[in-house]
């Protein structure tokens, strides 16, 4: 499809335009305020329409043939399963819990989760039915962790697998070699 000259420089100038200048154009072309500030999608939106506009829109035949295709999809209300690349992340999971539910916190079967600890490292490995640390099977971090400590603990907490960037643990370490535990 060729544009006439002044409909390509129109969108040429909107694609170089700022939020608020498309904000303001969308408002003059919908004759109606826009919700998004979503630079993309407002350049889009009003292109399209510039040339629905310049070109012609949708014939009523094209329109009422659309309905019938969007009315018949089966439409998605969760986007499929590693979609945004989750695959490629360290973090993915496998079943662990009773139920057959996920623990999506928990890393793939054959990652290794190192924690120092009173200055001695711990390597924790994951296999499909627990961990293995030190040679011995454990069905949960938690046990590991109890283990290593001698303490009742999260095992997340403890191996840092939980949200915060460090475990909170790194300070109690501290804190117990500074008082000689």
């Amino acid at each position: 499809m060729k544009f006439a000259c002044p409909i390509r420089n129109e969108i040429e100038k909107l694609r170089r335009g700022t939020v608020a200048e498309l904000r303001e154009r969308y408002r003059a072309i919908f004759g109606e305020e826009t919700g998004s500030r979503h630079r993309e999608h407002l350049f889009r939106k009003i292109a399209w329409r510039l040339q629905a506009i310049e070109e012609g829109d949708l014939s009523e035949r094209g329109r009422t043939r659309a309905k019938e295709i969007a009315c018949d999809a089966d439409l998605r209300v969760v986007a499929p399963r590693g979609f945004f690349g989750a695959e490629k992340s360290s973090r993915l999971t496998v079943p662990r819990t009773e139920g057959g539910r996920e623990d999506r916190r928990l890393p793939i079967v054959g990652t290794l989760i190192e924690r120092q600890f009173q200055g001695r490292k711990h390597w924790v490995e994951v296999v499909a039915d627990g961990f293995r640390y030190e040679g011995r099977h454990h069905r949960s971090l938690s046990s590991v962790a109890r283990e290593i400590t001698g303490t009742r603990w999260n095992g997340l907490a403890f191996f840092g697998l939980t949200t915060g960037s460090k475990p909170k643990a790194a300070n109690r370490d501290k804190e117990r070699s500074d008082a000689g535990v």
